[in-house]
């Protein structure tokens, strides 16, 4: 089930930078923007694997940090296993550290875990992470399909999420564990 994400008014954030890279997520926030604007969230034989109303919203903030003077670039994807930024692999997260270190901000269109995988990924860089998205709820919804095979997505329900935070608990999720190194270099 995908989060249930809303637009963040990133404008007071990028005051001053002269660069930032927008780095979108192909998954929730495309499914959000394609039930808010009541559109397809899939066009197979028109837009392939992208989500029109989220490819217009990327546009539109990408023209908008320009009007501001705002140098900008998008770091797109082009491959399947690129879609879903939650699961990039450690070669995704390389290739955004060395686009990154080329911007002063990078504005990420995800939820709170692609946040932190980003601020992870570019941490040896100087960049400012911008959050362009916060997250309302998880999404419910049943995929309906329609000729030519598009999909759009019925919203049963949006649950909320209750965001914990703790010191206690970002220690523990932090802490490298000897599984998650073990997995992490398979």
């Amino acid at each position: 089930m995908p989060f249930y994400l809303k637009e963040s008014d990133i404008v007071p954030q990028v005051a001053g930078l002269q660069s930032v890279l927008i780095v979108p997520c192909g998954f929730c926030p495309a499914a959000s923007l394609a039930v808010r604007k009541k559109k397809p969230y899939i066009e197979l034989f028109r837009k392939f694997w992208r989500t029109e109303a989220y490819e217009t919203f990327i546009q539109a903030l990408k023209r908008r940090l320009e009007e501001k003077g705002i140098k900008t670039a998008v770091f797109d994807i082009k491959l399947p296993h690129h879609y879903v930024a939650c699961m990039w692999t450690y070669g995704r997260r390389r290739e955004l550290a060395k686009r990154a270190a080329e911007f002063e901000g990078v504005v990420v269109l995800g939820c709170e875990a692609t946040v932190e995988i980003v601020r992870d990924a570019i941490k040896s860089t100087d960049c400012r992470v911008i959050e362009g998205m916060e997250a309302e709820g998880i999404m419910n919804v049943v995929p309906k399909m329609s000729f030519p095979f598009n999909i759009t997505l019925e919203v049963q329900g949006i649950t909320s999420v209750i965001k914990k935070e703790s010191k206690k608990y970002h220690e523990r999720i932090n802490k490298p564990s000897k599984i998650a190194l073990t997995v992490g270099h398979v």
